[in-house]
């Protein structure tokens, strides 16, 4: 189980463009993975980050760990869409609905969601900044801010394994370790923008 706090970012007009410049870029790259593991038929996380690693790196300009979420962020996509399919969630074999799922990639919205681990994302709490990466480098001292009441739950309980950040002037949530729980190693963060989609992976 996961607390969740609400926080508002309150970047500078120069941190708000590099942010603002992330999501579209990583969405992007996410798109042509799809494409790319859509006609080869490979969908194996793994498999599939030996043909198309570098080439998101360099194309898009991501860094390793966003180049890697992007990655599996597609294939989890594919994962879930075959249970879909499979489970009858998209109509029967056949059917329109089933055919317009199955046989064509999966394209992500520009403001998808994208995950981040901590390597991405670190959090100052007494000073009440991040520092987040982006597809123009590191920005650093991005102010945050929240009700008085979730600044305590967040000081309290902020469990490294997990942030859900949003985009300039919108919420970030932070998963955090409820009392009594030792503290996990991290995994993912999850990043969404406009506006927060629960645990939508952007996929259009």
């Amino acid at each position: 189980m996961k607390l969740v706090v609400q926080l508002k970012l309150l970047p500078t007009p120069v941190q708000a463009a590099a942010l603002e410049a992330t999501l579209p870029a990583c969405n992007e790259a996410a798109t042509w993975v799809s494409e790319t593991a859509f006609q080869r038929g490979e969908f194996k996380n793994f498999a599939l980050r030996k043909q198309v690693y570098g080439a998101v790196k360099s194309r898009w300009n991501l860094g390793a760990q966003a180049a890697q979420h992007v990655i599996k962020k597609t294939c989890d996509a594919y994962a879930t869409l075959k249970t879909n399919l499979k489970t009858g969630n998209l109509g029967r074999p056949g059917s329109r609905r089933y055919r317009k799922a199955a046989e064509k990639p999966i394209a992500f919205r520009p403001q998808g969601a994208q995950l981040y681990d901590d390597r991405m994302l670190s959090w100052q709490i007494p000073d009440r900044t991040v520092s987040i990466w982006t597809v123009a480098g590191r920005v650093k001292n991005v102010a945050f801010t929240a009700s008085p009441d979730q600044l305590a739950t967040l000081a309290l309980y902020r469990d490294p394994g997990g942030d859900r950040a949003t985009a300039p002037g919108t919420c970030r949530t932070a998963p955090l370790r409820p009392p009594g729980r030792a503290p996990r190693r991290s995994t993912y963060n999850s990043a969404a923008h406009p506006r927060l989609r629960g645990e939508d992976p952007g996929a259009a």
